[in-house]
């Protein structure tokens, strides 16, 4: 990595037979390394251009490693550890095969020129095909040429860049509840925050409350019966209140809480209690029937599929017409239209490798690092996060392309198995980056290759925290 970063200023290395790529391999001590050793000690002749870095094991070698090596001046990547069933240490090679597939599928999906990220698992016996992988890499790596647009768009002209289908045509939204029933749901909210305050049921109810603009709701603490009253409800409740909890419960972990939630955002509870964040006897979940969150008369794309009107793990349902213990019925259930936001991912998918990349390295460009999307993201709790690293600094805290780039990279892989799609990371971004197409993106992936749903069940592993000795691995 620090020949990497001497290499980064300096001229392209040049041969007789013209640029020569720079290549850096992750490898696995036990096997990979010893491979590479064999092939030397059996004098193979094979391409020089590969730099190696030793690891004890694939399962230690974190995406962030491939982002810097591009990051510093890499052109191309080559990750390579034990065949399965074979690791050093029973499992790592398993788990890292998981990682690196959701890795490739991100990788693939921003438009990285496949030619430049390799992997393959190669025995401590395997001097050869060390060897020709090496080759097969760097004549790849070569094909693709010199990596000179990490972190910044291709092309000049961005009226060149295609563009995404319209997120609204063809799909009609739902009607927004009128006045009248936003009014009833107030004062049956009101009256049953009251009561649960009064008979100490919970000790702190966080809703909703007017804010200073029109039309604006804003998140309420109460503590108070006789404050119940500042509570209100209508379709521009979009703050997802999960993200308060875990902040609120370490500071007193015998409270229980009460929080006004919609089904989207109701979610995010799972993956918490899933990581041992929460504990659901401590929330009293109070469910409002939501037919879609609204801004500046649009309807927010993620409300086109809910098919929940309340989560199934409410505990009392507010509905115009009263307050019920518990959720409602699965009939109860409304009829949903497609995501929008598929074809988008769809249309996306269909750009060639270099469009793609052009795109999203537009998006990250307008990045202010003002880290908003981190901020309301309720799976965002780490009491330090990488960003704020500098010993050792793994994200650059400069708003430039390559640190945009990391900080994007990283931050949706964080996500991956996690994020329950409630898109207040998109919603809040001031630069309008469309972090919801990059996460539901990798969602999809996720659900089509290991069939896992972050939502549905709290006692289910999380993908990238398990394998299965049949987990795809095309790509390797």
């Amino acid at each position: 990595m620090d020949q990497l970063v001497e290499a980064r200023e300096a001229p392209e290395r040049t041969t007789e037979k013209g640029w020569e790529p720079r290549i850096v391999a992750m490898v696995c001590n036990w096997c990979t390394y010893a491979g590479a050793d064999m092939a030397g000690t059996a004098r193979r002749v094979y391409a020089p251009s590969v730099r190696i870095v030793r690891f004890l094991c694939t399962g230690r070698i974190d995406p962030l490693f491939i982002v810097k090596a591009f990051e510093q001046g890499a052109d191309g990547v080559v990750v390579s550890g034990c065949h399965p069933g074979d690791c050093h240490y029973v499992q790592g090679n398993l788990l890292a095969r998981r990682r690196f597939t959701v890795f490739q599928a991100l990788m693939d999906f921003l438009g990285l020129d496949r030619r430049r990220l390799h992997f393959a698992w190669i025995s401590a016996s395997e001097g050869v095909k060390w060897s020709r992988i090496v080759d097969e890499a760097t004549a790849a790596v070569r094909e693709a040429g010199p990596l000179r647009h990490w972190g910044r768009p291709v092309k000049g002209n961005s009226s060149a860049q295609p563009l995404l289908p319209d997120t609204d045509a063809g799909i009609a939204p739902r009607d927004p509840p009128s006045a009248e029933e936003n009014q009833l749901i107030t004062g049956h909210l009101q009256e049953l925050v009251t009561n649960l305050l009064s008979d100490g049921t919970v000790s702190t109810v966080i809703g909703y409350t007017a804010g200073s603009l029109p039309q604006q709701m804003v998140p309420l603490f109460v503590n108070e019966p006789r404050d119940a009253s500042t509570l209100g409800w209508n379709e521009h409740c979009a703050n997802n209140l999960v993200i308060y909890l875990p902040q609120v419960l370490k500071k007193n972990r015998d409270a229980k809480i009460g929080l006004v939630t919609k089904s989207c955002d109701a979610r995010a509870l799972i993956p918490l209690i899933r990581e041992g964040q929460l504990r659901r006897e401590q929330i009293v979940l109070l469910g409002i029937p939501c037919r879609g969150m609204w801004n500046q008369g649009k309807m927010a794309a993620k409300c086109y599929s809910c098919s929940e009107e309340v989560s199934p793990f409410t505990d009392w349902t507010i509905t115009p017409e009263g307050t019920k213990k518990g959720s409602l019925t699965s009939a109860e259930r409304r009829q949903v239209s497609p995501d929008p936001r598929d074809r988008e991912i769809a249309s996306l998918g269909s750009f060639l490798p270099e469009e793609r990349w052009d795109y999203w390295q537009r998006q990250f460009d307008r990045c202010l690092r003002c880290y908003a999307c981190r901020a309301v993201c309720p799976l965002c709790y780490c009491a330090t996060c990488i960003s704020d690293k500098n010993r050792p600094q793994w994200i650059p805290t400069t708003i430039d392309g390559k640190g945009n780039m990391a900080w994007n990279v990283v931050r949706a892989m964080h996500l991956a198995g996690r994020c329950i799609g409630c898109d207040e990371c998109a919603r809040v971004c001031p630069a309008g980056i469309r972090l919801d197409l990059l996460n539901r993106g990798l969602v999809q992936e996720i659900e089509r290759r290991f069939d896992f749903c972050s939502h549905v069940n709290p006692e289910s592993s999380p993908p990238l925290t398990t394998f299965q000795p049949d987990d795809p691995d095309e790509f390797i």
